[in-house]
């Protein structure tokens, strides 16, 4: 190989390197958060927690207002509760304004350890980091702002028990001036609450009002992971545009004096929903889907609460008349196929509520492969090992031009060395000869540089898949690796589990030098994939050359184990792709007395086959 095609392959390979490198240092891993004192943070909330609430406006929608309820924490405590049983989720809701505001997700779990607690997606207002739904109505005209059901309502049980599928709840409060609300819970197999609102007016006067329903969560989640390939925040779908908002741009919103609450409004003509999303859990409010509403996103500075709303349009109710108003809320993990299901149920790309970032054309198509290999499989790391097959198939014939590019250049070698020989310093007559002599044995120098570019936006999107998606949580490779979300549990630190010592933690110093066996299996097989061709003549070439798989080898050893399996698999089949291609066109990779070279000893000429 030339020192040309070398100069080529190591711009190509140290650009790859080098954002690998620049990402690694500008976002390295998130620290793990500090826990925040539960008691302090609840007493703080207890003391500052007020809810904003919206009334009707004239524009036949609702805008928020600074009419707030405080809810008092003994009000919250005492009033009572009416179960949550589902296989999937249980808890409780609370009758102070019949609020959703304790859930469990019953499959999963905190980490992977024995003792590991269920994970909590949704806490009372009494509680750190609290988060809950309520919904009600926004007085407009012909009844007072009191005589509507909002945060501190105290509602009764009018039907049913515990809430469960097929098993719904009816709530009921009579204002005691003619109009009697009801407020039926309902929810599915999954993670879907249905709410019914329903006025019936006995009255002898005519009332309007709008329904409402609130997403509200006290200050900032205390797990964060801070890192900026994962969205955190508010989600919003607005008549087919997707759009996101971290939580540190709430405050930045516009302040609105009516709300009292920095907001952002949005109004709906057909399809959308808002709402909040972490790492792998949502909660999100649904209005009915092809109807108007607002959905708004707030920022209460002086309560510290976070809040998104569906605000849907003024309805009006006579004497002896109801009306109803429907609104779904999801609260759960953001599984591809319960939201692929919901989706096709009605609600409107709900599927766009994972973040699959700024290459979905390749992220999308790149979990669903995976998805299906799993489910055919039955295990995640087999079905990565399989998803790389398959896109090496779909690279094999630019992998080919590419070794085949390679080989002739091999042929060209000695009628290089000629050219330089007779242009001696000139070195643009030999970029001239070289030029002509690729054009007329119609050789691209560069073509090896192109598996090498393709592979890195297959790289950041897998990277992003297997970071992003619940279906890689905790999902099992074998023997150690257990979650190949996480990096590699292994470590040289007790000898891979040999020495009666744990292994550093995650994020530590120690943990990025004491790598585990899948980084050092890394590294071996880019080693080995350079020793298909002897080493550049150059030394600065040769110095480059030599570390950089053993500086790969430490870059991803704290990545997410699922990816350093897949760029194994990689090399492995770039590695026989490469020696079968060159075999087929006349020539034997040296590669034992390449890898002899490597160690001090001169490796001999390639023979042909």
């Amino acid at each position: 190989m030339d020192n040309d095609q070398n100069k080529n392959l190591i711009i190509a390979t140290a650009l790859s390197f080098v954002v690998i490198l620049v990402w690694f240092v500008l976002f390295p891993p998130p620290e793990p958060e500090t826990a925040i004192d539960a008691t302090t943070a609840s007493e703080s909330v207890i003391a500052e927690g007020t809810l904003s609430t919206p009334t009707a406006d004239v524009a036949n929608s609702v805008a928020p207002t600074t009419a707030s309820t405080e809810t008092e924490p003994t009000a919250l405590e005492t009033a009572g509760r009416v179960a949550i049983e589902t296989p999937r989720m249980s808890g409780s809701l609370s009758l102070l304004g019949g609020r959703i505001d304790q859930l469990s997700l019953n499959e999963y779990k905190t980490s992977l350890e024995d003792d590991a607690t269920i994970v909590e997606i949704l806490f009372p207002a009494t509680e750190a980091s609290a988060q809950y739904a309520l919904h009600g109505w926004a007085a407009d005209s012909g009844v007072d702002a009191t005589a509507v059901p909002g945060p501190n309502t105290l509602w009764q049980v009018s039907g049913g028990g515990t809430l469960s599928v097929d098993a719904p709840v009816t709530l009921s409060w009579d204002n005691g001036a003619g109009l009697l609300f009801s407020k039926e819970i309902a929810i599915d197999d999954h993670y879907m609450f249905t709410i019914t609102q329903t006025v019936e007016n006995t009255g002898a006067g005519a009332a309007t009002m709008a329904p409402y329903a609130i997403l509200a969560r006290h200050g900032v989640p205390t797990d964060l992971k801070n890192f900026f390939i994962l969205h955190e925040g508010v989600v919003a779908m607005t008549d087919g545009e997707y759009s996101e908002t971290d939580w540190d741009k709430m405050p930045d919103f516009e302040f609105n004096q009516r709300a009292g609450a920095r907001t952002e409004e949005r109004r709906i003509t057909e399809n959308g929903w808002i709402g909040f999303t972490d790492h792998y859990w949502m909660s999100v409010l649904i209005p009915t889907q092809g109807t108007a509403f607002k959905s708004v996103a707030k920022y209460d500075e002086r309560r510290d609460i976070y809040q998104t709303e569906a605000l849907s349009p003024i309805q009006s109710v006579g004497p002896g008349q109801t009306i109803t108003n429907t609104t779904q809320f999801f609260a759960g993990a953001k599984e591809w196929d319960v939201l692929k299901k919901y989706e096709e149920d009605g609600v409107y790309n709900f599927i766009d509520a994972i973040d699959w970032g700024w290459f979905a054309f390749l992220t999308k198509p790149i979990f669903w492969l995976l998805h299906q290999f799993n489910l055919l499989i039955g295990n995640m790391g087999i079905a990565i090992i399989a998803l790389t097959l398959l896109i090496k198939a779909l690279l094999f014939p630019l992998a080919y031009k590419s070794y085949v590019s390679m080989a002739k250049m091999k042929e060209l070698q000695p009628k290089m060395e000629k050219l330089k020989a007779e242009a001696g310093d000139d070195k643009q007559k030999v970029q001239q000869g070289m030029m002509a002599l690729y054009k007329k044995e119609k050789v691209n120098p560069a073509a090896g540089c192109l598996p090498i570019l393709m592979q890195i936006p297959i790289f950041f999107s897998l990277y992003k898949v297997i970071f992003v998606t619940i279906e890689l949580r905790h999902a099992p490779f074998f023997g150690p690796f257990q979650d190949l979300s996480a990096p590699d549990p292994t470590s040289i630190f007790n000898f891979y589990g040999l020495l009666p010592w744990g292994t550093p933690d995650a994020g530590s110093i120690m943990a990025l030098v004491f790598i585990g066996i899948l980084p050092l299996l890394l590294g071996i097989s880019m080693w080995l994939q350079q020793k298909l061709n002897p080493a550049p003549t150059d030394p600065t070439q040769q110095m480059i050359f030599a570390f950089m798989p053993w500086v790969f080898m430490f870059m991803l050893g704290s990545f997410a184990s699922g990816l350093v399996v897949y760029w194994i698999a990689n090399n492995t089949i770039t590695f026989t792709q490469q020696y079968l291609i060159m075999r087929s066109q006349g020539y034997k990779p040296n590669l034992m007395g390449n890898i002899k070279g490597s160690f001090g000893k001169k490796a001999k000429a390639e023979p042909k086959k």
